[in-house]
């Protein structure tokens, strides 16, 4: 467990460089959980979380861009963009890139989201400089080749089929789209075939030098790493491609701000399909990322459908079985917010379904949570969050995602002193703050009409 420090700021800068700015950000004991971070003088930010026992190191970039940053005739772009920096670069052909890792059992991946974008590998520690060198290769180096661009266009194209056949994803995408309209955060992230088809070489190539300059990357490391030493591994590697001689004296852009109005309540949307079963999500707006509520909500949606204690669960499948799959969930971005609850079954039994959740949602409303269930879903969150922590890339996943998202380190202390603190009242206030609002309703599967005619009551 960490605690935060107040380290004063110190120069790491070499004779005849301009100086970095480095800090210590949170102090763990005998120098495990440590987190520092490093601020270049081109902005490119370099966290690490150091764990001298462990014997991996997971390595990744960062970048503060993702699907929502796109207009409706590039919708899909960042997505594409994290594609194609895997088919080579001014050092390496996609081959080359693939094998390095390969040849050590490292792993390699990305991801791309609505208000970012992560490249990452994982690797053993003593391969640290190999996946430092490959991973900031691509994100300085790419060069967009034309003939892979039409080549991975049909991979994309392959990737929004599969996920087209998964209604349980689609129905997550059509319910943002209920909420956000066709706003970036009501498009989906891969694109549709018609954006992916037009998407051209030169659009994607802008695309990337407008969003990947080091003022907008996030570098983090976690496992048994030195800080100092990836700050020079990934110096080097940038100045080998003349990133940060572009930015020099530059500052990193800071998190994400606004104001994101939602669509009212009432909307529902229904995707007729052939299914022998029915994906129904039934959600309201949320709260930020930033705002302190999140917490009490997030304990709310745990007592509502985290397990198989929760509400949901033992109303809608132990007692009534009426569907194997059912869960309450939130996102939050940084202006505004989502809360959900899905489930899966017969379409036959949708009406009965949505009757259930809404019968829970508005006795919570009413008369909130007892206080053995906050105990139990406080209980489950924290042991959730100690055990989701517990390899180098989740580690490596909090320190980047937290950077990017609020500029900061929690230790992992406080936030489950955060989570402990929620109170019934916490509950009570924040239920009526958003499980009192008007939802909306997204259903995917094959509803005749007396099915169909209960939606909007649902919603009502």
């Amino acid at each position: 467990m960490t605690s935060p420090s107040r380290t004063t700021a110190r120069p790491t800068a070499q004779e005849g460089r301009a100086v970095a700015r480095t800090k210590t950000l949170l102090k763990g004991e005998d120098g495990a959980g440590t987190v520092r971070k490093t601020v270049l003088p081109g902005g490119l930010r370099i966290v690490t979380e150091t764990l001298p026992t462990v014997r991996s190191a997971t390595f990744g970039i960062w970048a503060h861009v993702g699907s929502r940053d796109e207009t409706p005739a590039l919708n899909g772009a960042t997505h594409y963009l994290e594609h194609l920096l895997f088919k080579g670069t001014k050092r390496r052909s996609a081959l080359e890139i693939s094998s390095a890792l390969d040849a050590v059992g490292g792993e390699m991946n990305a991801f791309t989201a609505k208000e970012f974008t992560c490249y990452y590998a994982r690797v053993l520690d003593n391969d640290l400089p190999l996946a430092i060198d490959v991973v900031c290769d691509m994100l300085t180096g790419s060069v967009i080749d034309p003939a892979e661009v039409e080549a991975e266009r049909g991979v994309i194209l392959e990737e929004i089929a599969m996920t087209e056949d998964d209604s349980g994803d689609v129905v997550h995408d059509l319910f943002a789209h209920a909420m956000f309209g066709d706003s970036p955060l009501g498009r989906p992230v891969l694109g549709t075939v018609d954006t992916v088809n037009a998407l051209t070489r030169d659009r994607v190539a802008r695309f990337y030098k407008k969003h990947y300059d080091p003022t907008r990357l996030v570098v983090a490391a976690a496992g048994n790493v030195d800080h100092a030493k990836v700050v020079r591994q990934v110096r080097a590697a940038f100045d080998r491609a003349g990133a940060l001689a572009r930015t020099e004296g530059a500052e990193p852009v800071g998190p994400r701000s606004g104001t994101r109005t939602i669509r009212p309540g009432g909307r529902v949307e229904v995707l007729d399909r052939p299914t022998e079963q029915a994906h129904v999500v039934l959600g309201m707006p949320g709260v930020s990322r930033n705002d302190e509520r999140r917490w009490p909500l997030a304990v709310l949606s745990a007592a509502l459908g985290g397990g198989m204690s929760s509400r949901l669960f033992q109303e809608i499948r132990e007692k009534r079985g009426l569907a194997y799959s059912t869960y309450a969930y939130t996102s939050g971005f940084a202006d505004c917010g989502l809360f959900g609850v899905y489930a899966g079954c017969r379409p036959s039994q949708v009406p009965d379904v949505l009757k259930i959740c809404r019968e829970e949602l508005d006795q919570v409303v009413r008369s909130g949570l007892t206080d053995d269930e906050v105990r139990r879903a406080i209980g489950q969150m924290s042991g959730s969050t100690v055990l989701g922590l517990e390899d180098t890339g989740a580690l490596m996943h909090r320190i980047g995602k937290s950077e990017v998202c609020w500029g900061e380190q929690m230790s992992v202390d406080d936030m489950l002193a955060k989570i402990s603190a929620v109170t019934p009242d916490d509950i009570r206030e924040v239920a009526r703050d958003v499980l009192d609002q008007r939802p909306s309703l997204a259903v995917i599967g094959s509803l005749n009409d007396r099915q169909t005619s209960h939606l909007h009551a649902a919603v009502s």
